[in-house]
């Protein structure tokens, strides 16, 4: 299924490996829709070396590892450098660093990911039982605030606790996803971007909007994070909870979609809003979704959420696909942040790895996260 396309996809990232290289790109803003390249710090910066992984397990091809490794190498400096560090570490070392010593045995692969997961791990509140975001110098008193993106880092700290066989990674996950289980997920099945705790007691405070619409409303990507993350913690402990939310949340947005199937920012966005689409949101839901089958005992069910998968597959293909060389991008229509007017409808490159990710999955392969 999509096989035609899942080759042509792949064989634009072999023609984009030879002229973004050992780069970070983000977003395609460029005049020719050339992706830029961010600061050594930014979370995006896993997802380039990710795609070059993707495709070299179906190409073999040894130049993409060469950048790949390049990348890895690159990334040093801000494990290194530690102080600039955010929770985002799982975004950036598990497509790279972790998938390395995966798929090589490479010891200094090994230590890089663990280095990571120590930083992702020594970020915990115990008052709070949640793993803060971000960095004063990133956000202004940001030491109380979690953000729905975490639920992808903490596949980090599972891979951790078995790797080194010290369970305390691990807790710290189940801790911070019980928080997201009870505290974050709204009964109706959404989540906030991001919510603010007492960094002291404890107590959560309130809700924010952050790249949503405003604190009350349902920013598609999040939702997104929210489905593929709580079902890879079902798939690391066994919780059925965790398993539960995902399900119900992966029902609630495929129910709020429009026609096309390509969600907006926000599915609480207002008509005026809507032109802005996020094809991010979906690539990640599908491969989230794909996720959620593959741990499905019940056929009937898994079936379900494998349709789901096809459904957003189809209309990324149909809706944002390019496969030519008019943009360096995979995908268009994905949206950063709408609410401070960045970035919107633009190819975005963790957009791009969830939708190859999603279309190995459809092929029998494991995913990344």
């Amino acid at each position: 299924m999509f096989e035609k396309e899942y080759k042509l996809a792949i064989e634009k990232i072999r023609r984009n490996s030879e002229k973004i290289g050992a780069t970070f790109p983000h977003v395609g803003i460029g005049a020719n829709g050339e992706f830029n390249n961010e600061p050594i710090h930014f979370w995006t910066n896993g997802f380039w070396g990710g795609l070059l992984w993707l495709a070299y397990r179906e190409t073999h091809d040894s130049k993409l590892l060469e950048i790949a490794y390049d990348i890895e190498e690159k990334l040093d400096e801000p494990l290194n450098d530690f102080i600039h560090m955010h929770h985002d570490v799982g975004f950036i070392w598990i497509p790279t660093a972790l998938q390395h010593y995966l798929n090589t045995g490479s010891e200094k692969s090994r230590v890089r990911a663990l280095k990571a997961a120590s930083i992702l791990a020594g970020r915990f509140n115990p008052k709070g039982n949640y793993i803060r975001a971000w960095n004063e110098d990133i956000l202004k008193n940001s030491a109380g605030i979690v953000i729905i993106d975490c639920m992808m880092n903490i596949p980090l700290l599972y891979w951790a606790s078995k790797e080194t066989g010290d369970p305390r990674f691990k807790h710290i996950a189940m801790s911070h996803a019980d928080t997201v289980l009870n505290k974050v997920i709204r009964p109706d099945n959404t989540v906030p971007h991001l919510v603010r705790f007492n960094e002291n007691t404890g107590e959560k405070i309130e809700c924010l909007g952050g790249q949503g619409k405003d604190a009350n409303s349902v920013w598609s990507r999040g939702q997104a994070w929210a489905i593929y993350g709580m079902a890879i913690s079902y798939r690391e402990t066994g919780k059925k909870e965790y398993f539960d939310a995902a399900k119900a949340i992966a029902k609630k947005y495929m129910s709020s979609l429009p026609d096309n199937k390509i969600p907006y920012w926000d599915f609480c966005s207002d008509e005026k809003d809507k032109f802005a689409k996020d094809s991010s949101s979906a690539s990640c839901t599908a491969s989230g979704l794909l996720e959620i089958a593959s741990l499905c005992d019940d056929e009937k069910e898994k079936q379900l959420y494998t349709d789901y998968a096809i459904e957003l597959i189809d209309a990324l293909i149909k809706e944002c696909a390019c496969f030519d060389d008019s943009i360096q991008g995979i995908l268009k229509n994905g949206t950063v942040s709408y609410p401070n007017n960045k970035h919107v409808n633009v190819p975005i490159i963790y957009g791009d790895f969830y939708f190859i990710e999603a279309l190995d999955k459809l092929k029998g392969l494991k995913g990344f996260f």
